[in-house]
């Protein structure tokens, strides 16, 4: 169940990113690939660390996937200015 309300915190997340200007690494879809995996990855770790299955959800389950989920945002934005710099620079 876990695995479900990570999915989804990192859909819901990555609504958000109309807002940014689009210079995502692959556009929108790559947004979309760094919220999931991050948003996935940190929920698991936190699981992992407190001891709990992946089946227990609670208020911390969501929680600790918005880092994740900001941060494989972050990372796709800054791959993709760094491929729009080296673009320009040829």
């Amino acid at each position: 169940m876990a695995i479900l309300v990570w999915f989804t915190l990192g859909i819901a997340v990555w609504h958000f990113s109309v807002f940014v200007p689009d210079r995502f690494r692959w556009g929108i879809v790559g947004a979309f690939v760094g919220a999931v995996i991050g948003a996935m990855l940190t929920g698991l770790l936190w699981q992992l660390a407190i001891g709990d299955g992946v089946g227990t959800t609670n208020v911390l389950t969501v929680l600790a996937a918005v880092p994740g989920c900001l941060l494989g945002m972050g990372l796709m934005y800054r791959l993709g200015i760094r491929d729009e710099r080296e673009l320009l620079s040829d």
